[in-house]
């Protein structure tokens, strides 16, 4: 039986429980319909916020619990 996940933090190292869904898209590598996503805990929202932001790769940011549910969930992605 398979049992639901936990989402954690895509901040490298971080364990939290993610809030936080961060809409991304790097125009140099992705065609504009693709989104990806980073999770982020209260404490790393701004950061990763700010890091894709300066990039100008944000889209948006979403509470995890209103981010539509798809098969393959939000994104694990570690920031590089």
């Amino acid at each position: 039986m398979d049992t639901p996940q936990t989402p954690i933090c895509s901040a490298k190292g971080c364990r939290a429980d993610a809030h936080w869904v961060l809409v991304w898209n790097n125009p140099k590598l992705h065609t504009p319909d693709r989104r990806k996503t980073w999770l982020a805990c209260e404490e790393h929202r701004e950061h990763l916020s700010q890091f894709l932001g300066v990039r100008g790769f944000l889209k948006e940011v979403v509470a995890f619990a209103d981010y539509p549910k798809t098969p393959e969930g939000p994104g694990t992605e570690q920031p590089g």
